[in-house]
């Protein structure tokens, strides 16, 4: 049976000492935390270290949350740092390409959705991380400018900023998908764009 305590409880018991508190943190939101930290690297690997990266760095400074930000935020901060400081090495150590074959999950659809999810995963992996970062949290997690903002460590207007950019780079990559799309000088609309982009995507360059 589900833990009935809040996520606040939680915490509290486990900074009391309390040894199965974090495991439940853990097992109530890793799946969600899981897709944000691939939509944010693009690899499954990078991923599932990032997470376990994070979720260790939240085990050890639990003591030092505060309550500013729900609990959920506060974790979504710590994987977000997780992934950038993966992403640095990256560029700093350049990996060879990943196969084709990778087990980045994609959902069970019909073939041509598939495409779609494909499609988006490579025009988010051609945004700048900042402009990604924000339209993952707002427009894939659902998070609200606020708590994007939090998450980000910039201030709400920023990560309007950047969303707003990042959909219009999309809309402008993905402008293929429209229906009856043909005219290359037209900028598609990203709500047209929705279905692909509740997906699963993009890795960071």
């Amino acid at each position: 049976m589900a833990d009935p305590r809040s996520d606040q409880e939680l915490m509290a018991a486990h900074v009391a000492g309390e040894e199965r508190a974090f495991d439940e943190l853990v097992r109530r939101h890793s799946e969600r935390l899981w897709a944000f930290a691939i939509r944010t690297l693009g690899d499954s690997h990078e991923a599932s270290d990032a997470l376990q990266e994070a979720f260790l760095s939240a085990f050890r400074a639990a003591d030092r949350w505060r309550g500013e930000a729900s609990v959920s935020t506060w974790l979504h901060r710590i994987v977000y740092h997780a992934c950038l400081d993966r992403v640095r090495r990256r560029r700093t150590h350049p990996a060879d390409p990943l196969d084709e074959g990778t087990d980045v999950p994609l959902p069970r659809d019909p073939m041509a959705d598939r495409m779609t999810v494909l499609a988006v995963d490579e025009a988010l992996d051609r945004l700048p991380v900042a402009q990604r970062a924000a339209v993952v949290l707002v427009d894939m997690e659902g998070l609200s400018i606020a708590e994007a903002a939090q998450v980000l460590g910039v201030r709400e207007g920023t990560v309007k900023s950047r969303a707003a950019r990042g959909r219009y780079r999309l809309a402008v990559l993905l402008g293929h998908l429209r229906p009856g799309a043909g005219n290359d000088d037209a900028v598609p609309d990203v709500e047209a764009l929705g279905g692909g982009l509740s997906s699963p995507a993009g890795g960071e360059r």
